[in-house]
């Protein structure tokens, strides 16, 4: 859940929230505070995968900042001393998630107040906004607007300005290139036929101005656990050369993802290749990895990795299926493919069973959850470790592509999509030796 989390605390750290205001109001909020920070400090301790917590000194810590959550005189500051506390951890999947932010989403139950898209999708390269998708029929589309252009403004925004911020704020952590794309995706987004007046260089550097009213977002509203309602999508094709293309957004909703992708799978079995492409993918949950690289193991009890919690070990093992597909299998990913995505992928390189494209992943792949603390903000907390297949620690260090390419604007104003590129051509390398044999036979 990297991606999503990243930008609602790249919202947060932007947009800022309302100091307390009235006495009584500002006690009771500052009971709350504190217990909050409690609560956050009894719960690592209790419920950490690794008991020693690396030999950090959790008591020391607690001794130092607790009397700074005493004297915080605003909710920012006292949400200031509590990301500092489970900072101190030196992990991902550990982040104090600010409670304004879910009402600016729609709640934790809500409908949302971001369910409209201008169907573009950024990543930040040398601090730019660069757009490297246009989702078809979408306003963006619409309005001409082309991979390999560049965000500059959004309405009286400078794009610029907010990653530098939000990048600053984010020092070296985990999430600090995440946070710059979700801040710009935030900005793009917004409630269903909002409009959103944009400034763009196009492929000559020329300053374009265009105006979109905001469709609905593509995909299905899910809700999970405490986060904000999410739209979950998958998109599936069959492209020329005779290759299966899987693409989604996150390992949620899985009644509609699986369904999807085990059709698009059986689709494919006759197919010279299949690509899955998760750049992007913010993870979600490792059950759907398992039931999908089902379709793509043919050996008896393989498994992914391994979680380790306080109580012990658990294998995520792979389900098997009565057909599996054997042909080559591409997976691509990106810096913003997180948690279960990287779990997917690195367990199938592992595995010797798929070739990993792109550039390496975020190094977020410690399983979590988000609950509620007293003061209604979020918690978010990983409960287990993971080690790859291989014995390999993803957290911290992703999974590295056995083939790095990384998109140029050149490239993409170009109408080109070197990763996917990269990929299609190892499968048609791949399935040629199989191509000759069969002909050799049918010429028998």
């Amino acid at each position: 859940m990297g991606k999503k989390l990243a930008a609602l605390l790249a919202l947060g750290l932007v947009a800022g929230v309302p100091a307390r205001a009235g006495t009584d109001e500002n006690a009771e909020a500052h009971r709350l505070d504190v217990a909050s920070f409690d609560r956050v400090w009894t719960t690592i301790r209790d419920k950490h995968f690794d008991p020693s917590l690396g030999g950090l000194d959790w008591d020391a810590v607690r001794a130092e900042l607790r009397p700074k959550v005493e004297a915080a005189k605003t909710r920012d500051a006292a949400r200031a001393v509590m990301q500092d506390l489970v900072s101190r951890l030196g992990q991902s999947h550990f982040a104090i998630l600010p409670a304004e932010i879910y009402d600016a989403l729609g709640g934790a139950a809500g409908t949302g107040a971001g369910d409209g898209t201008t169907g573009l999708e950024v990543r930040v390269v040398d601090d730019r906004a660069l757009v490297t998708r246009v989702d078809p029929g979408s306003p963006a589309a619409d309005a001409g607007i082309r991979p390999g252009w560049v965000v500059t403004r959004v309405g009286d925004e400078d794009v610029a300005t907010r990653i530098e911020r939000v990048r600053a704020a984010f020092a070296d952590g985990p999430y600090r290139a995440v946070a710059a794309v979700g801040a710009v995706t935030s900005m793009l987004a917004g409630a269903e036929h909002e409009r959103r007046d944009l400034e763009l260089l196009d492929g000559d550097d020329r300053a374009v101005k265009a105006t979109l009213a905001l469709a609905p977002a593509k995909g299905r509203k899910s809700q999970f656990g405490y986060l904000p309602p999410l739209h979950v999508w998958i998109e599936t094709s069959r492209l020329d050369g005779d290759v299966g293309l899987i693409r989604f957004n996150m390992f949620l909703d899985p009644s509609s993802v699986m369904p999807e992708y085990d059709r698009a799978m059986r689709s494919f079995l006759d197919a010279k290749g299949v690509v899955i492409d998760l750049r992007g993918n913010s993870g979600g949950l490792p059950m759907m990895a398992m039931g999908m690289a089902g379709w793509l193991v043919s050996s008896k009890q393989p498994f992914l990795g391994t979680l380790t919690t306080r109580d012990g070990a658990l294998k995520i093992v792979v389900f098997p299926r009565a057909r599996t597909f054997g042909g080559p299998v591409a997976v691509l990913v990106d810096g913003l493919s997180a948690s279960c995505a990287e779990i997917f992928a690195g367990g199938l390189q592992d595995l010797g069973r798929a070739r990993v494209f792109g550039s390496r992943t975020m190094g977020a792949a410690l399983p979590s959850t988000i609950e509620k603390l007293p003061n209604g903000d979020g918690f978010q907390y990983a409960f287990a470790d993971y080690v790859s297949r291989g014995g390999g620690r993803l957290e911290a260090n992703g999974v590295r592509p056995d083939v790095e390419i990384v998109p140029t604007r050149a490239a993409l104003l170009a109408g080109a999509d070197p990763v996917l590129d990269a990929a299609l051509a190892w499968i048609r390398e791949e399935s040629k030796p199989k191509a000759a044999a069969a002909a050799v036979e049918e010429a028998r």
